[in-house]
Parts: structure tokens; sequence; C-alpha cells
């Protein structure tokens, strides 16, 4: 197997940056289908899942384990992808070298395990990610790139993201507050979002663990 050879975050930055994405997606977007972010800390006994869709058909999911975490990404345009081969199959040397604990993970139906460009994990006694020998000698685009790039590392780059997407104007001071402190106030809702319904919206960041305090000053203790 390979050390993956691109930065990527620590586990628990990952997980608190992908729990920060889900919960602004939340207080921004009402319709679920149309968010690009989904969290859930409970979708397995000890098992947190995570997903950033774009809604054209590319995706990562993430699944953060007790014997590690493993991220599947799927980019639909890769020439990697099982679609693009005459006999629809997983590109040699994505899952191969996955220890089995973790890839077994992915047999979930909806995890779509052989919609698949690229794969990296991290077992919980590893200190860097690593992903397979895969066999791919003319450099095809694997979308790793692009799909891992949606984890915005910035409230700046974010903003950017958002207010292209949304169509709406994004105040980046509350976005660095909520990447810094993962937490929210009511009135930082308000502002994202002046037509939030706060009951759906904190119902919502209840269910996936995100704190909504009262004031500033009481999220900074």
């Amino acid at each position: 197997m390979n050390i993956w050879p691109k930065p990527f975050l620590e586990p628990e930055v990952l997980k608190q940056r992908l729990l920060i994405l889900s919960a602004l997606d939340i207080v921004l977007c009402e319709e679920e289908w149309l968010r690009r972010y989904q969290f859930d800390p409970q979708w397995d006994e000890n098992t947190t899942f995570a997903s950033v869709s774009n809604g054209s058909g590319d995706d990562l999911y993430i699944l953060f384990t007790p014997e590690g975490v493993i991220v599947k990404g799927f980019d639909h345009e890769s020439e990697m992808s099982p679609h693009a081969r005459e006999e629809y199959e997983v590109w040699t040397g994505i899952y191969e070298q996955v220890p089995p604990a973790l890839l077994n993970r992915l047999n979930d139906e909806a995890l779509t395990k052989e919609e698949v460009t690229f794969c990296l994990w991290r077992e919980s006694t590893d200190h860097v990610w690593k992903a397979g020998e895969v066999h791919n000698p003319h450099g095809l685009d694997d979308g790793s790139d692009f799909l891992l790039g949606m984890i915005y590392d910035s409230p700046e780059n974010y903003v950017e993201w958002a207010e292209d997407y949304y169509e709406v104007k994004v105040p980046l001071d509350v976005i660095g507050y909520v990447f810094t402190n993962t937490s929210i106030t009511k009135e930082m809702m308000m502002e994202l979002n002046p037509e939030v319904d706060l009951e759906m919206a904190m119902k919502e960041l209840q269910a996936i663990g995100f704190t909504v305090a009262e004031s500033t000053h009481d999220s900074q203790k």
C-alpha cells in the first residue's frame, strides 16, 4: 500500500470540519436534498457518517469507526469510474489493500461501494493516511483533488462557494466564528438566513451534535 501523497486533515479535525459544514448547510438551506453536506453521529454503533455531494453525481462518503476512518470518493466523469469501463468493475488497486474491518463498512447498500474512483483510509493506530497501489500508468484523474477540495479549509473559501451556490450574501465574520468555535448563536443563524425556521434548524443541529450558544460569550467559555 502507499502513503496518501497529498495533504489531508487529521481525523479529528476532518470530523469537526464536516460537522461544521453540515451545520452551516442546515442553517442556509431548509431543503435537505439541496444540501451539499450531511453528518450523522449515530449512523451505526460507535460510527459517524459524513457525506459531501455536489448533486451532479459526484460524492464523498466518510466513515469514522472504532477501527479507523475510511473515505470513498466517486467522480462520475473520471475515466477510472466503473461506468467508463467495458465491464463494470472497480479500478484495480483501489480496494485490494484496504484493511478488511474498514472495507466491510462500505458494504451497506446506501454507500454504493462499487461506485468509486479513489479510496483512502487511516486505521486507529496509523499516523498517516494510506491508499492502495492503484494501477494508473497514464495518470488518469481520479477526482480526489476536486472532491476532497469541497471540504473547505478556510472561511474565505467556504464563503466563496456558499455565495455562488446559494446565491446569497454570506457574512465572513459569522463563518469565521463558526469555523473557530464549532458553535453558533440564534442571532448568527438569523444573520446567515433571515428566513430560517429556527425551531426546525435547532432540532437538526441538536441531532448532529452541534452547539447552539445563547451568546458568543457563552460559546467561548
